[in-house]
């Protein structure tokens, strides 16, 4: 039997810009995707800690360090900029296998950088 898992997570990342004349996406800083294992056109779900809304989109890649979480196309409309965010994506896995799993998760600061250990 295959379920679906959380496989990343991103916890309450802050919007940092909206796009609504852009083609419908989120786009994620580069460090924050690799410390989430997220790929560029990954599908996810978004749901803002604020207004309670909750929408699924793809992953574009955003410049490294610059902390940008920016909702492009109509998901501009779900957020305003200083939104908290948890950005999640899942995997189909075994059950058996799920069982082990460990996604990886990510706690950004304040200004969506990844804090030093």
């Amino acid at each position: 039997m295959m379920i679906q898992i959380v496989k990343s997570k991103i916890h309450r990342a802050i919007v940092t810009q909206a796009e609504l004349h852009y083609i419908g996406s989120i786009t994620i800083d580069e460090a924050l995707m690799e410390a989430a294992n997220l790929i560029e056109n990954e599908l996810v779900q978004v749901l803002n800690i604020n207004n309670g809304s909750r929408f699924e989109t793809y992953v574009i890649r955003g410049e490294r360090n610059s902390g940008v979480i920016c909702l492009n196309g109509p998901a501009a409309r779900l957020a305003q900029i200083g939104d908290p965010v948890i950005v999640i994506s899942y995997a189909a896995m075994d059950f058996e296998e799920a069982k082990f799993f460990k996604p990886s998760l990510v706690f950004p600061d304040s200004n969506n950088r990844i804090p030093a250990k």
